[in-house]
């Protein structure tokens, strides 16, 4: 039988990881071996696991490049789960189209946009050749002149160094949660300006 690719893409705190949770636990209930990985550059606190902004956590093995998953999946694996694609390079694409067709059943999660909000690294590639498709969204976080939480369906990451605006010229990837990053909707994420403008 041939396998499959599902991405569960969106912003920061959209629930990605929670669901990529709770994937493996149900394929863990169906009795199917799970190996789940995650990027080395993902530097947040948690060891070998991959582990929810405030919730549960599931034990992961970290990897420093795409290639070497394939080094460690084992024969007997049914179902492959990375956490933080978006953090490899575009050899990840390949890798989970080679345990597709082995037959494996793959699971992703990432942000599908970076901080200015454009396409973050493989994550369009990966959403093209995936199967299925989900989009989470968190909950806009944007505080108005009232004191109000806007609430609508934040579907951006805004990057906030001591509550300014990061520059367009910062690094693509500052491993961060609530002390760098807010989930905005689309009336309240502000794209950085580009140099040239």
């Amino acid at each position: 039988m041939k396998g499959w690719i599902e991405v569960v893409a969106g912003g920061m705190f959209a629930g990605k990881t929670e669901e990529l949770i709770l994937r493996v636990r149900r394929a863990e209930i169906a009795g199917q071996k799970v190996q789940v990985f995650f990027p080395t550059r993902d530097t947040r606190p948690g060891g070998e696991k991959i582990k929810v902004h405030r919730g549960p956590s599931l034990k992961a093995t970290s990897v420093e490049s795409a290639k070497k998953i394939l080094d460690l999946v084992k024969e007997d694996t049914a179902v492959v789960a990375i956490d933080e694609v978006q953090f490899f390079d575009w050899t990840i694409v390949d890798v989970c189209n080679t345990l597709a067709d082995r037959g494996i059943q793959v699971i992703l999660s990432g942000l599908d946009m970076d901080f200015r909000g454009e396409a973050f690294g493989p994550m369009p590639q990966l959403m093209a050749v995936a199967a299925e498709v989900d989009k989470l969204h968190a909950v806009c976080t944007f505080r108005g002149s009232d004191g109000e939480i806007c609430g609508g369906e934040a579907v951006y990451s805004q990057r906030l160094i001591n509550g300014e605006l990061a520059s367009w010229n910062s690094p693509t990837i500052v491993v961060g949660a609530e002390d760098l990053y807010k989930p905005r909707c689309p009336e309240h994420f502000k794209r950085p300006k580009r140099p040239e403008e």
